[in-house]
């Protein structure tokens, strides 16, 4: 590819996993260089108003987590949403055209599925069959369980759970006369 440069770099276009979604939704398109910070302001501003009761959030390649941490920060913001969650791959060209135009080379086409990710938040109760759906608050109680399974690891070991002190845990290592392993003199 070192003949090569790349000139052009096309998105197709990748119908939404969800269907039924009204026609206004507001969709936060999130990539690679956007800024949190501007992203929360317009999406918590726009979800505080009673009128909005869905927003959707898509990001593809490097955004990715971007996406999820915006999802996060919403939802710890605004108590109460429900959540659907879709990945999936969105196609990109990549246009390649010869350094050299004299060289003969012909202008090369590279299709990659790169990795995207649809998150779904709404006020209003969605479908809990539906996969990747994640109820108001649940986040929480993985978070409680996670610290109380610490918290009772923590215990055990104040109380002399563990190997005693000053151990290791490793048993020592038979030598040889040199204090080499295996060898013997």
């Amino acid at each position: 590819m070192e003949n090569y440069k790349k000139t052009k770099i096309v998105e197709k276009p990748c119908p939404l996993p969800f269907a039924d979604l009204p026609p206004d939704i507001i969709e936060m398109k999130v990539k690679d260089g956007s800024k949190i910070r501007n992203l929360m302001g317009y999406a918590i501003g726009k979800m505080e108003l009673d009128s909005v009761r869905q927003i959707l959030f898509t990001g593809s390649g490097k955004a990715v987590s971007k996406t999820i941490t915006c999802v996060e920060i919403m939802k710890r913001r605004l108590k109460e949403l429900h959540q659907i969650t879709k990945v999936l791959f969105k196609q990109i060209e990549e246009i390649w055209e010869p350094i050299v135009p004299e060289a003969g080379l012909d202008a090369l086409t590279v299709k990659r599925n790169i990795p995207a990710i649809c998150v779904l938040l709404s006020k209003d109760a969605l479908d809990p069959q539906e996969p990747g759906y994640q109820a108001p608050g649940s986040f929480d109680a993985f978070w409680i369980e996670t610290l109380k399974a610490e918290s009772q690891a923590q215990m055990k070991r104040k109380q002399g759970g563990g190997r005693g002190a000053g151990s290791t845990g490793k048993q020592p290592r038979a030598t040889g006369g040199h204090g080499e392993p295996g060898v013997k003199s």
